[in-house]
C-alpha cells in the first residue's frame, strides 16, 4: 500500500512538473509594417502575422496603441500550439503627414510583452 501511494504521489509530481514547463511562444513574421508613402484618406489597414511556436495556448491579453489614431484589433481566442494569427491595425489616413507609430502586445507567452512598429507617410494628393 505504501508503494502504491509512493507510486501515485511520484506520478502526480512528475505531471506537475511537467505541466509547469510548457509554455506559449510568439513568433512575428515582421515586427514593423512599412506603409510607405499613402494618398490622405487610402485604405490604413494592416496586418501582423504570428505563429504559437511553443507547446501551450497563446492567450493574447492586451493591444494597445502610442496613440488614439491607430486602432488595434487582437484575437480573441486562445491561439493553439503551431497555429496562426493575426492582429489588425487601423491607422487614420485622414492625417498627413510621418507614420511612426508603437502597438503593445501582451499575452501569456516566453516573453510577455511585444513592441510592434508601423511607419510610412501620409501625403495630400496634388
Amino acid at each position: 500500500m505504501k508503494n502504491l501511494l509512493f507510486l501515485l504521489a511520484v506520478i502526480f509530481m512528475q505531471n506537475t512538473v511537467l505541466a509547469q514547463e510548457k509554455t506559449a511562444k510568439i513568433s512575428f513574421k515582421f515586427e514593423t509594417i512599412d506603409y510607405g508613402t499613402i494618398a490622405v484618406n487610402s485604405d490604413g489597414i494592416r496586418v501582423f502575422e504570428f505563429t504559437n511556436t511553443g507547446d501551450a495556448p497563446l492567450i493574447i491579453t492586451e493591444v494597445s496603441s502610442s496613440c488614439g489614431c491607430t486602432i488595434p484589433k487582437k484575437p480573441e481566442a486562445p491561439i493553439l500550439p503551431g497555429k496562426t494569427g493575426e492582429i489588425q491595425v487601423k491607422y487614420n489616413t485622414a492625417l498627413v503627414g510621418p507614420i511612426r507609430k508603437a502597438v503593445t502586445v501582451k499575452s501569456n507567452a516566453e516573453t510577455p510583452t511585444k513592441i510592434l512598429t508601423i511607419k510610412g507617410m501620409v501625403k495630400k494628393e496634388e
